[in-house]
């Protein structure tokens, strides 16, 4: 991605801090983190890691648009699908969770990883977020491929 591109990621993810200039600076400075405010220009749809994981690998199809910005915690094992903000939206299955209106995200700069924190998709400053629709569908395929694959466990 080029710099230009950078500029713009950096500018449109800052936008959604209290003080965008403070988001920047703890972005280039410190731990380089910032905690964002989901619901106003995105939320975020979390999910356990290897369902996130296959879920974006289900995304990257040449019929499809280009994955919306996407987040790993390393740490907590989880993926955070950017989306549209919903505030009536409802999203269900087990490991899911939604944050929207009222919720904080933390984010390192769309540039590099910071600590536990990577952009597998960086935003691009364009304002392209996953469809709502288009990830349901891969997260049911998903879904349907990992209980496949995973081993029932006899009692």
């Amino acid at each position: 991605m080029s710099d230009a591109k950078w500029g713009h990621g950096v500018e449109w993810l800052a936008a959604a801090a209290l003080d965008p200039r403070a988001c920047k600076r703890a972005w280039d400075q410190g731990e380089g983190i910032a905690l964002l405010a989901a619901g106003r220009f995105w939320d975020v749809l979390s999910v356990p890691d290897r369902l996130g994981l296959l879920t974006l690998d289900l995304l990257w199809q040449p019929a499809l648009p280009v994955p919306g910005p996407t987040l790993v915690d390393t740490v907590a094992h989880r993926v955070g699908f950017f989306l549209p903000p919903e505030p009536d939206s409802r999203w269900i299955g087990a490991g899911l969770r939604h944050a929207g209106r009222g919720s904080w995200v933390a984010v390192p700069p769309p540039y590099r990883p910071a600590r536990y924190l990577e952009w597998l998709v960086p935003p691009d400053g364009s304002g392209a977020l996953h469809r709502p629709s288009t990830l349901e569908r891969a997260l049911r395929q998903a879904h349907g491929a990992l209980a496949t694959l995973t081993p029932v466990l006899d009692d």
